[in-house]
């Protein structure tokens, strides 16, 4: 039987970690209410886009019991050299999405933006991209009001 090797999973890591990576934030679906639909694998967007914002940090990591980095999957410190984990974090400010409810999150690998805008953009409102890349994570989530006076931050590891 055939199997993805250790080796080849650092290699997949590294090239996602080469792409450009965004987070996608949607409205998702109203009715979904405080108990949103599990994910579908066969997912390729986000149910309703409102903005997508570039990655503030894309580094690699490796599990650890005692690491600062911690997410639903476990606990993560950060590493120089690759490996087949891929940490991610995203900084939103104030003004990105106010006003907005999101119910899904998506992190998109090759995503693009339209030729033109201003370089040093991070954020992005959907008819700023020439093509929000492929979904690589989707989550559906309660509810959370984009209000006025609060930055958010989201973090991801990816494990190949």
């Amino acid at each position: 039987m055939a199997i993805l090797t250790q080796s080849g999973r650092t290699a997949l890591a590294e090239f996602v970690a080469s792409q450009p990576i965004f987070i996608g934030w949607g409205r998702g679906d109203v009715s979904w209410g405080d108990n949103p639909p599990a994910e579908q694998i066969t997912s390729t967007t986000l149910l309703d886009a409102f903005g997508y914002r570039k990655a503030s940090r894309i580094k690699f990591c490796q599990p650890d019991s005692d690491g600062v980095i911690e997410v639903p999957t476990g606990k993560f410190s950060l590493v120089e050299t690759p490996t087949n984990h891929i940490y991610l974090e995203f900084n939103f400010d104030f003004d990105n999405g106010l006003g907005e409810t999101l119910r899904e999150v998506a992190v998109m690998v090759g995503a693009e933006p339209k030729a033109g805008l201003p370089d040093g953009q991070y954020y992005f409102t959907p008819d700023e991209l020439e093509s929000a890349g492929s979904l690589m994570l989707l989550e559906h989530r309660k509810p959370l009001f984009r209000d006025q006076g609060v930055k958010e931050t989201f973090e991801f590891v990816l494990s190949f």
